[in-house]
């Protein structure tokens, strides 16, 4: 049995060597992997003593020759194949270890240039991973370190290893040719005429890896499954543990990552604890506090007829305490970065509680993604909308106060708060907040005006009073007669991005009803 080794990653491949060569495999190798395999002291054929043909073009051709393919292409059982190779002196390769030049490492590295990249894309690398997997009934493929320790045992069990795994091989090699070269097309699509790099490439090749086949889709009748990113963002929902409860469904996973991607955007030293509940997509809560317990008890009093069987996720390790109070409701999925061994004592009488565990990113909710051009899609019939992220982040510095009326200081952190809600609040969307919890979230509604009635009605269900509190709208006030019902209900504030051909008479409508009204410059649609 003939092993081919030629590696660009050389994690683990001495040890993988040194056991192939325990159960008198033959390895051949190239360049670098050769002579760390020969420093290690195992007897290695250089492809090109195998081939009878030198490296040439800086080593861009030396797997490109008829007795590494005819080698790795030829069916065991077909006649007329084994005679050919017999004519030429061509040997038979049976196991290929191979993992590309670092193309996507190399092109995500601040200054890399075309030249750098050009010169990370593989060509023998991808060629004799396409033969082997091709070939898979009578060759097995190997393109990541982690598959090493499984082809071991096998081999070291039975002598050989089973189609089935030979099968799987072939398929996670061709999963890995379509990434690579999904990356490359990705980079080089981007490049314009000029050289410039651009965000959006010409040619867009979404890399996706199954979790799981979900029970259903939104609704009964649709079958569905979670995909998450090749390389996910730390601290995305689909990075979670799943400690306890029933298998998520697909609805309990939309409005899970509403959850956290909302409680994810307070932080825990800047802003304190918050909780977040959301239903349907919306948060019908959210409230920031001293600790777990105080957030969550203020984001379950705005609305908590909504909050039954919702989606209920903090930013801070729950504990004990914070246990005892969600277990008096019922929840659907429970998130936060840590549990304390007594709060799941606690859930474990309530078994179908789905209790995610997920680390928050280092460096806040937005730094891998600023770093990344983070994209977000949507599907739309045969095609598909691509964005940057919305992670806008305001200040008290960015706001511009243009009603006479000047803001206090808690009216500003007040603000503030309804705005960083207001962005996870489908639109229209209108949020009344004060002490660092919301009072009423109007959502979803066509009219602005409707979305401010919603919510004033949402917090009068709740009995929560809205006299003197903040309001945050995610887009300009068109006209005056939306302001005139949130101040109706209430508010002595008003956060909006302002930008309406009607922005002086709404903001002669705040100064005669004498509130607060600062713009931002920016809105928070979200469809």
């Amino acid at each position: 049995m003939n092993a081919l080794i030629s590696v660009s990653d050389k994690s683990g491949i001495v040890e993988f060597a040194q056991a192939l060569h325990a159960l008198n495999i033959r390895l051949l190798s190239t360049g670098g992997t050769a002579k760390l395999l020969l420093d290690a002291g195992l007897p290695v054929t250089e492809v090109a003593d195998h081939t009878n043909f030198p490296e040439m073009l800086d080593g861009r051709v030396k797997t490109l020759h008829p007795k590494i393919h005819g080698g790795l292409l030829a069916r065991r059982e077909v006649p007329e194949h084994m005679a050919a190779l017999k004519t030429h002196g061509i040997e038979t390769i049976d196991l290929l270890i191979v993992n590309l030049y670092p193309f996507e490492a190399t092109v995500a590295k601040e200054g890399c240039t075309l030249e750098d990249a050009i010169e990370n894309i593989d060509i023998g690398g991808p060629a004799m991973v396409r033969s082997a997997a091709k070939n898979w009934k009578d060759v097995g493929v190997l393109t990541d370190a982690s598959q090493y320790a499984g082809v071991i045992a096998e081999l070291q069990d039975a002598g050989k290893l089973t189609d089935k795994t030979r099968f799987a091989l072939s398929v996670a090699a061709f999963n890995r040719i379509s990434q690579y070269d999904g990356a490359i097309s990705d980079y080089l699509s981007a490049i314009g005429d000029a050289g410039e790099k651009s965000l959006f490439p010409a040619q867009s090749n979404g890399r996706f890896v199954k979790v799981q086949d979900l029970r259903y889709g939104e609704n009964s009748h649709q079958q569905a499954a979670l995909y998450r990113d090749l390389h996910p963002a730390p601290g995305s929902l689909v990075t979670a543990t799943q400690l306890q409860g029933k298998e998520l469904s697909y609805n309990n996973i939309a409005d899970a990552d509403a959850a956290w991607e909302c409680v994810k955007g307070f932080d825990l030293l800047k802003d304190g604890a918050a909780c977040v509940i959301v239903k349907h997509a919306n948060p019908c809560g959210v409230a920031i506090g001293k600790d777990g317990l105080d957030a969550y008890s203020k984001a379950l009093r705005t609305d908590p007829t909504s909050a039954f069987g919702g989606i209920i996720a903090l930013n801070c390790p729950l504990d004990e305490r914070v246990a005892l109070q969600i277990s008096k409701q019922f929840v659907e999925v429970l998130i936060a970065p840590a549990f304390s061994p007594e709060a799941l004592d606690i859930f474990k009488a309530k078994a179908n509680v789905r209790i995610l565990q997920i680390a928050l990113p280092a460096g806040g909710a937005t730094a891998w993604q600023n770093g990344r051009n983070f994209m977000d899609v949507k599907r739309v019939g045969s095609g598909l909308l691509m964005q940057t992220a919305d992670n806008h982040e305001l200040s008290i510095a960015d706001l511009k106060v243009v009603s006479r009326l000047q803001p206090t200081q808690e009216q500003l952190h007040d603000m503030l708060f309804a705005w960083k809600v207001a962005k996870y609040v489908k639109s229209n969307a209108i949020v009344f907040c004060a002490g660092g919890a919301t009072l009423g979230v109007g959502a979803g509604q066509m009219s602005r005006i409707d979305s401010a009635r919603i919510a004033s009605i949402k917090a009068a269900n709740g009995g929560l009073t809205l006299q003197g509190s903040a309001v945050a709208s995610d887009a300009f006030f068109p006209f005056r007669d939306g302001l005139d019902v949130v101040v109706d209900a209430g508010a002595a504030c008003v956060i909006q991005p302002g930008g309406s051909m009607r922005d002086q008479e709404v903001i002669d409508a705040a100064n005669e009803r004498q509130v607060v009204m600062v713009l931002t410059g920016v809105r928070h649609f979200r469809h």
